[in-house]
C-alpha cells in the first residue's frame, strides 16, 4: 500500500508541475491577444466597441480564471484552485459559441478596415508571436480545455480516494466533460450545417429544401435502383438525412449551368419506412435492401457487401 502511494504521489507530482508549466505558456499566448490586440486597439479605437467584443468574446475574463489558477497552483493549492477554477468554465462554452461568428467578423474587418488590416500586420511581426497570426491564437482556449480534461482525469486518478482533494478534482472532471459536450454539440451543429448546405449546393434548383431546422445529415452514396419492371438498372446518387432519403440523377453534363450538379428525383419520407435486406447476409459479392413505403417500394443494390450493411446500418437507425 505505501508502495502504491508513493507511485500515486509521484505521477501526481509529475502532472501538477506539467499542468502548471503548461499554464504558464497558455497565459503567455493570452497575453499576447490582449496585450497587442484588445487593448491597443480599445485605446486606439481602430474597430467599434461591439465588433472588438465579437472577435475577442470573453477572452479577457478566460485569462483572469486562468491566472487565478496558476496563482494557487503555484502555491500548491491544487484542490482550492480547481474548485475555483470551474465556476469559469462556462466561458469556455459561451467562447466556442461566439468563435464562428468571431472569424466572420474578423474576415470581414480585414476586407474593409485598411488601418485594422495593416495593424494586424504590424502586431504579428513582432518577435514574440514568432510567426503566428491571430488566427493561430483565437482557438487556444477550446485546444486548453481538452488538455485540462486529460490532466484533471490524470490527477483524479492518482490522488487516494479518502482524502478531501479527491471530491474536488472529481467534481473538477465532471465539469470540465460537461463543458466539452457542450463543446462539441455546437461543432456537430455547425458541421452539420455545412453538410446541409453543401447538400443544397449540389442539387439543381430550390425546389428540395434541405436546409431545415433539427435535420441532420447522414451520408451519401451511389446506389442501383433495380425496377419493378424488367428494365435496366439505374445508377442514382442518395442522400440519406435523419428524416428523409433523396435520389438524385447527374444533370446533362453538356448543361449551360448545372452540367456539375444533380436533379431530385424523389424525396422519401422516412417515418413510414421498414428496410430489409434481400440478401447481402452471405459472404457472396453485394447485396439488396428493401426499402418499403406506404405507396412505394425500392429495391437498392450495390455490388460492395461493406457499403450495403452500412447503408442498412444507417437506414435502420434514420428509421428508429
Amino acid at each position: 500500500v505505501e508502495d502504491q502511494r508513493a507511485r500515486w504521489e509521484r505521477k501526481r507530482s509529475r502532472t501538477a508541475k506539467e499542468l502548471l508549466e503548461t499554464e504558464h505558456k497558455y497565459l503567455e499566448q493570452l497575453d499576447l491577444v490582449l496585450t497587442y490586440f484588445v487593448t491597443i486597439l480599445k485605446a486606439k479605437g481602430t474597430l467599434k466597441p461591439a465588433v472588438l467584443e465579437t472577435i475577442f468574446g470573453p477572452l479577457e475574463s478566460i485569462y483572469s480564471a486562468s491566472h487565478v489558477l496558476s496563482l494557487h497552483l503555484e502555491k500548491g493549492n491544487l484542490g482550492p484552485g480547481l474548485e475555483n477554477f470551474c465556476q469559469s468554465l462556462d466561458l469556455y462554452g459561451h467562447y466556442a459559441e461566439n468563435l464562428e461568428q468571431a472569424n466572420k467578423t474578423l474576415k470581414e474587418q480585414l476586407r474593409k478596415n485598411k488601418s485594422f488590416r495593416r495593424f494586424k500586420k504590424l502586431q504579428e511581426t513582432r518577435p514574440q508571436f514568432q510567426g503566428k497570426e491571430l488566427e493561430d491564437l483565437l482557438p487556444l482556449p477550446l485546444q486548453r480545455l481538452q488538455q485540462y480534461k486529460h490532466f484533471f482525469r490524470d490527477l483524479l486518478e492518482n490522488t487516494s480516494p479518502d482524502t478531501a482533494e479527491y471530491q474536488k478534482l472529481a467534481k473538477a472532471v465532471k465539469s470540465v466533460s460537461e463543458v466539452s459536450q457542450w463543446i462539441q454539440g455546437i461543432s456537430d451543429k455547425r458541421e452539420n450545417s455545412l453538410q446541409l448546405l453543401r447538400v443544397q449546393k449540389l442539387l439543381k434548383g430550390q425546389k428540395t429544401q434541405i436546409l431545415t431546422p433539427g435535420r441532420w445529415y447522414i451520408r451519401e452514396g451511389w446506389l442501383l435502383v433495380v425496377p419493378s419492371k424488367g428494365e435496366e438498372l439505374k445508377s442514382r446518387m442518395f442522400f440519406l438525412f435523419s428524416d428523409i432519403l433523396i435520389a438524385a440523377k447527374p444533370c446533362h453534363p453538356l448543361h449551360p449551368m448545372n452540367s456539375n450538379k444533380l436533379s431530385c428525383q424523389a424525396v422519401y419520407p422516412l417515418h413510414q419506412c421498414s428496410v430489409d435486406k434481400v440478401f447481402g447476409h452471405t459472404r457472396s459479392q453485394g447485396g439488396l435492401l428493401s426499402l418499403s413505403f406506404p405507396h412505394k417500394t425500392l429495391l437498392l443494390m450495390s455490388s460492395n457487401q461493406q457499403e450495403i450493411h452500412d447503408w442498412y446500418r444507417s437506414l435502420t437507425a434514420a428509421v428508429r
